[in-house]
């Protein structure tokens, strides 16, 4: 019996003898790795020579923001917005309401703040709102977009105040720096706003 009684204690002081804490290891990083799409420079547009085919060229360019999905979601073809880069139908349900900033009860505002919440992943802007919808984009070439923001009726602004719209802007700024994992549009805005000028300067010429 007291050999049993010694052999229970003796296994309990290995069990409950201290252990060594282990060592400390860092986590492995878990980096989001946005990979930066350029645009090209003004510039490189130079040497062709027949101004209309450079004017197209510098649209077509600038056609890569445009037609990315950061602008594209808030220029949809129906009164509800779509998002992520797959353009999925906006969740929860909203629509644009009467002045594009959501309906009534269920104000753009009310999820969507001054600032990108990083907490819930929530993008924001002090103008957050759609485009008009005579202004959707979804669905369309990118020369009937080209002929339809040139079109006063239909883009809500001159020339002058699309340039204005589309280098100085901050909502149009957003796109470059939407948060989270979203994938920035390419190059920056005043790349895209140069692009914008000197395709206005040569005759804003639009593709087929």
């Amino acid at each position: 019996m007291a050999l049993v009684v010694v052999a229970i204690v003796l296994a309990l002081a290995i069990l409950l003898r201290p252990q060594p804490l282990p060592q400390a290891q860092s986590l492995p990083a878990n980096h989001l790795r946005t990979e930066v799409v350029q645009l090209r420079p003004v510039a490189a547009f130079a040497s062709i020579a027949n101004p209309q085919a450079r004017s197209i060229a510098l649209f077509e360019e600038a056609g890569r923001v445009i037609q990315h999905p950061r602008c594209m979601n808030c220029h949809p073809r129906t009164d509800r917005p779509t998002q992520t880069d797959a353009m999925r139908p906006h969740m929860p349900w909203v629509t644009r309401g009467t002045d594009d900033a959501g309906a009534q009860t269920l104000r753009c505002a009310t999820c969507h703040h001054d600032a990108n919440f990083a907490a819930s992943g929530v993008p924001g802007n002090p103008k957050w709102r759609l485009a008009p919808i005579e202004m959707a984009w979804q669905g369309k070439t990118l020369g009937q977009i080209c002929r339809q923001i040139l079109d006063p009726p239909r883009a809500h602004m001159n020339r002058e105040q699309l340039l204005h719209h589309m280098t100085e802007d901050e909502l149009v700024g957003w796109a470059w720096h939407p948060g989270g994992q979203r994938t920035p549009a390419p190059g920056t805005q005043a790349e895209f706003g140069a692009l914008i000028k000197a395709w206005l300067d040569t005759g804003g010429k639009c593709p087929a």
